[in-house]
This record gives C-alpha cells, sequence and structure tokens, in this order.
C-alpha cells in the first residue's frame, strides 16, 4: 500500500470517528437546550389541633344559626297515655320521662303523685313550680314540661285495618284513615263519627282535611247506604 491509499484510509477512518463521536454528545446538548420549566406550587395545609376535624368548606357558617323551638300547642290538654319530659333547671335528679297514667296522674321525684289529665301543658308547669314552692324544695324553681309522645287514636268500622294508631301532631281525617289501610269497598267516605277524648257522644264529620283529629279519639267510618 502506498502512501496515497493509506493517507485516503486514514482520513476516512477519522471521519468515521468524529461522526459517531458526535452523535454519542447530541442527546446530551439537545437535553441542556431544553429550559427549565416551573413545577406545580402548592399551599402549605395547617392540620386541624388534636381531637378535632378540619371544617367543611360549606360557604355558610351553621355555628350561628339558631336551634329550633320545639311548637307548643297552648290548647292541648293531658290525658291518660302522654308520655311527658320534664325538665327541672340546675336539678337533673328532679326531672325525666314520665307516663300519664290511667288515672290522669304523673308520679315526679320529690314531688309524688300530680294530677296531669285535662291541664295544658303551662297550666302542669305552673302546678310543679308551685308545689316546689308549698313544700319549701326549691325558692325560685325553673320548669319546663314537653310531651315526648302523645296518646293513641282509635279508628274503628269501615277501614282495612282498625285498631290503635299512634297520633302525630296536625293529624286529620285522611290521615287517619291512611293510616287504618284506607276505607273498606262498603264505606261511606264522605262522613266520620267522632268520639273526641273522654266523650260518650259521636258528632259528624266531613271526612276531609278540615276535620281535626286528636289524642285519644275514637273515629268511626260508617257502611255507605246502596
Amino acid at each position: 500500500m502506498n502512501r496515497t491509499v493509506y493517507a485516503r484510509w486514514a482520513g476516512a477512518l477519522a471521519l468515521l470517528l468524529f461522526v459517531g463521536l458526535g452523535s454519542l454528545t447530541a442527546p446530551n446538548a439537545a437535553a441542556q437546550s431544553i429550559p427549565n420549566l416551573p413545577g406545580p406550587t402548592y399551599q402549605p395545609v395547617t392540620p386541624p389541633p388534636s381531637g378535632q376535624q378540619a371544617p367543611l368548606n360549606s360557604g355558610a357558617n351553621t355555628a350561628s344559626l339558631p336551634a329550633p323551638t320545639p311548637i307548643i300547642d297552648e290548647d292541648y290538654k293531658l290525658g291518660s297515655g302522654d308520655k311527658i319530659k320534664v325538665i327541672v333547671y340546675t336539678e337533673d335528679d328532679l326531672g325525666g320521662e314520665f307516663l300519664v297514667d290511667g288515672s290522669g296522674h304523673v308520679q315526679l321525684p320529690l314531688l309524688g303523685q300530680m294530677q296531669a289529665a285535662g291541664l295544658s301543658i303551662r297550666d302542669f308547669e305552673a302546678s310543679i313550680v308551685a308545689k316546689f314552692v308549698a313544700e319549701d324544695y326549691l325558692k325560685n324553681p325553673r320548669v319546663s314540661v314537653e310531651v315526648e309522645n302523645y296518646r293513641p287514636f282509635y279508628i274503628i268500622g269501615e277501614v282495612k285495618t282498625p285498631g290503635q294508631y299512634p297520633y302525630i301532631s296536625g293529624m286529620n281525617a285522611l290521615n287517619a284513615v291512611a293510616l287504618a289501610g284506607g276505607y273498606t269497598y262498603r264505606a261511606d267516605d264522605k262522613e266520620i263519627y267522632l268520639r273526641r277524648n273522654g266523650s260518650t257522644e259521636e258528632e259528624k264529620a266531613p271526612a276531609d282535611q278540615s276535620t281535626k283529629i286528636g289524642p285519644g279519639d275514637i273515629i268511626r267510618i260508617a257502611e255507605r247506604i246502596f
């Protein structure tokens, strides 16, 4: 091999080496040319104190809402079968839940047996306060009485399931019939016969929403005349 041929082979080999080294360093150069993009930013979260839950983002401050006040029917008269709750403020042992018994009385701690049937809730509260003072148990008692469960009402006659049912505040004749499974095919669905609590006489009333039903009432559904 003469010097000319050798020089050509040496030049070709050098060119191949230069191209190979350039291809190996190209990715690194490309990587260096990519700008550093900012990553996502995060707000630090402060955990709630121990034993507390993190507040929900409801959009409203529910803590400022007032507590619901129980609705008291000033005209309602207590009767046998009512379950009442008596609260004597600052004297937890003197209150509790009590049932008006068949004789219309309630057995209260310290005070003993007291008449409840026939009294409104406010009148019964006043009688408890008066007895605490009269017996010199408390000088300035504060008492609250609520009806926990009303005594049941009764429905008989031409309904699918006659019997005793729990009273719900605001009940009317249609509600009562619905609780008893509805009318039979023989029923007179225009009128009802009603004995108010403790009464021995029936009164005729429309079988619709205008006829209010009370605890202890007895409803009779008559058979229609064919």
